[in-house]
């Protein structure tokens, strides 16, 4: 649609102010150059922006943002779009504010073992760099070979270690972020105690880019185990495998990995990695420990012993750390997997607390059914955290509306059972609708109050988080 004369007019006034703050090089209004930046990894969404932006350090960012403040002009940081929640996509126009340049580890702090780098770092550069001297930064998300530590940190990333070592908020220990008035703030240090004042690190970490941009991150590292190993366990039961997880916490031990994948799931990865997982069963657990030898062997041994007395029909001891490797990485191309099936693939984020796993891959199953849409289930059981997926196809009006009310009720389901509607993946647009399901009117009113009191002007990743009007909840059958 062509703009007219005073629109025209106003869009080369912004282009020129752009322009003055980040260099002509780095400002994109074209058409292709706008459109690789309309959409992330979430099915079936797509919106242009008005500019693409490259900022080359934080005080670009901040000036960038002080004059987007002034004329009200929408603002959306952008990592590698592997945001699957719309959460990188611009819904009202305005500029894309792309990392790409902003890239750099700027310190490996091997006394206070931190690491410090600027939020266009790969997630897995970063874990790469640290291994090296030993060192070990746990969080994994399934896209860490593409995404950045920004957008981990933006949304608060999971990953397969999430059971034993948490998520990426329990490593931040400090941040430079860019404020919509343009200020440039710190928040936290290099300090093990500290309690001076709010926690500004936690309010941004997971804050979805809707409060400020995080420029620079400074990450807690830990030592790397010294040993590592992994098991198979196979059911033809999947409440059975469900009931494992409860039972081997419930035996007090933890381990760094604790992963559930249904037969549909592994069909799908098997014929994507050809490694020889089996497909002839229900489920799978893909259990991993780490630590000192004698305690990796010590729980191994145990949780073995666990999985069968809840009827695994065998439990599998990867031979070698390759072979180790290779079902970790089969793992984690579980979605890309599954998106060869159909059209359209529909990965969600149904959370719930470990002791309601088998419950919840039930009710799963059972919503499948009532809809009648196909959902594979897989996910970081041991920390409850599933992400039932439905492969279906866009252009079919009818079976969408059948999808999107069968994933109202899991997320229903899950909040009923003590869960939430996103573990790892966000709010975004996709869950803004729910998420007043699970925080109450009260809650989104402090949330509105700490947006209105950060981004008076609304400009930081609008129409993400809230939404204009709750969902009403549907009419589940108890």
């Amino acid at each position: 649609m062509q703009m007219g004369l005073k629109e025209e007019k106003r869009h080369s006034l912004v282009k020129a102010q752009l322009v003055e703050i980040v260099g002509e090089e780095n400002v994109d209004d074209s058409t292709s150059g706008r459109l690789v930046y309309s959409y992330d990894a979430t099915p079936n969404f797509q919106a242009l922006p008005d500019f693409v932006a490259a900022p080359r350090n934080a005080e670009e960012v901040a000036a960038l943002l002080k004059r987007c403040s002034e004329q009200k002009i929408p603002v959306y940081t952008r990592g590698s779009g592997t945001n699957l929640c719309a959460d990188t996509c611009p819904v009202q126009g305005g500029v894309v504010l792309l990392m790409k340049h902003m890239n750099r580890i700027l310190e490996l702090d091997k006394e206070n073992l931190t690491i410090t780098v600027q939020p266009g770092a790969i997630t897995k550069t970063i874990t790469d760099c640290v291994e090296k001297e030993d060192l070990f930064y746990p969080p994994d998300p399934s896209s860490m070979k593409i995404s950045t530590i920004g957008g981990n940190l933006a949304e608060n990333s999971g990953g397969l270690r999430g059971l034993k070592y948490g998520v990426t908020k329990d490593y931040v220990m400090a941040l430079q972020v860019a404020l919509p008035n343009g200020a440039l703030i710190r928040t936290g240090g290099k300090l093990t105690k500290d309690v001076a004042g709010y926690d500004l690190t936690r309010l941004f970490v997971g804050s979805e880019g809707t409060l400020g941009v995080i420029t620079e991150a400074t990450l807690k590292l830990i030592p790397k185990p010294e040993s590592q190993k992994t098991i198979l366990a196979l059911y033809q039961d999947i409440e059975a495998a469900g009931r494992t997880v409860s039972s081997i916490i419930a035996h007090k031990m933890i381990p760094v990995t604790l992963e559930f994948l249904d037969q549909d799931t592994l069909r799908a990865v098997e014929d994507f990695a050809h490694i020889g997982l089996p497909t002839n069963v229900k489920a799978i657990l893909l259990i991993v420990q780490d630590g000192p030898k004698e305690i990796v062997d010590r729980d191994i041994k145990k949780i073995a012993e666990l999985c069968r007395k809840e009827q695994a029909i065998d439990v599998q001891l990867a031979a070698s750390d390759e072979e180790a490797q290779q079902l970790a990485a089969a793992r984690r191309s579980a979605l890309s997997a599954l998106a060869r099936l159909k059209p359209t693939t529909i990965l969600e984020d149904a959370t719930v607390p470990r002791s309601e796993i088998a419950a919840m891959v039930r009710a799963i199953a059972e919503v499948a059914k009532k809809y009648r849409v196909q959902i594979s289930t897989f996910g970081h059981a041991g920390d409850g955290n599933l992400h039932p997926t439905c492969l279906t196809d866009a252009r079919d009006h009818e079976e969408m509306k059948r999808v999107e009310e069968a994933f109202a009720e899991i997320f229903e389901k899950a909040i009923a059972l003590g869960g939430t509607l996103t573990g790892e993946h966000g709010v975004g647009v996709t869950k803004a609708p729910y998420l007043e399901w699970k925080l109450g009117a009260d809650g989104m009113a402090v949330m509105r109050g700490i947006k209105q009191s950060i981004d008076p002007q609304g400009i930081m990743n609008p129409g993400k988080v809230f939404a204009e009007k709750a969902k009403e909840r549907v009419a589940t059958e108890k």
